[in-house]
């Protein structure tokens, strides 16, 4: 599995940047990303802290090990 450029603390601190009210476009200029990106996340991962993202991380581990089996 490919590991990510940007951890997910970094994810979220993106997401409440846009959420304070900063453009969508400055975010992603600042960090070197796409708008596409910055939408996928805010979709998959908007509305969630940091212990959510871990856990929903882990349940997708232990998935894939189940299914491994």
């Amino acid at each position: 599995m490919k590991n990510g450029r940007f951890s997910d603390a970094q994810i979220i601190a993106m997401l409440k940047q846009a959420e304070g009210g900063t453009p969508v476009s400055e975010i992603c200029r600042e960090h070197g990303i796409s708008s596409a990106s910055f939408y996928k996340w805010r979709s998959k991962f908007g509305g969630m802290g940091a212990s959510l993202i871990a856990e929903m991380k882990d349940m997708a581990e232990q998935n894939r090990r189940l299914k491994k089996m």
